[in-house]
């Protein structure tokens, strides 16, 4: 796990340095961003996808519960939505274990629905909206 470390994003032309800088911080391949509605979750995963290389057009999987990307090197980027989740049963039936324990990266909005089911090395990712402007914070 990471220390904690912090960015401060004031325009969407500031995401895309601090989306790399998030990647460069952690050598987790599951990050789960906690933040309210609004805070900036399926923005910042967008920025993540493109630093990975993906040209996938990249949307919140809400009603799905999790959409499946490609990263420039052709490898998958697993992106769930958690919010509409009802029982974490619905996660595993998607096989969510299988996602997590495939190697490659799972970009988890409201992770806390299946916080018990996420592996330990799994990196938090705060998310904090103030006006316009939002902080992305590691979770130690």
């Amino acid at each position: 796990m990471s220390t904690e470390q912090s960015w401060v994003a004031t325009i969407l032309t500031d995401l895309p340095p601090i989306a790399s800088a998030l990647l460069e911080s952690t050598d987790s391949r599951i990050l789960a961003l906690q933040g309210r509605m609004g805070s900036g979750k399926t923005t910042l995963i967008k920025e993540l996808c493109k630093v990975l290389g993906s040209e996938d057009e990249v949307h919140s999987p809400t009603f799905s519960l999790v959409n499946e990307y490609r990263s420039g090197e052709g490898e998958p980027i697993y992106h769930f939505d958690l919010y509409r989740l009802e029982d974490p049963s619905e996660a595993l039936d998607i096989g969510c274990m299988e996602y997590f324990d495939s190697g490659y990266y799972c970009l988890i909005e409201w992770p806390d629905q299946i916080r018990h089911l996420l592996p330990d090395d799994t990196q938090f990712i705060e998310l904090k909206a103030e006006g316009e402007t939002r902080t992305f914070s590691l979770c130690p």
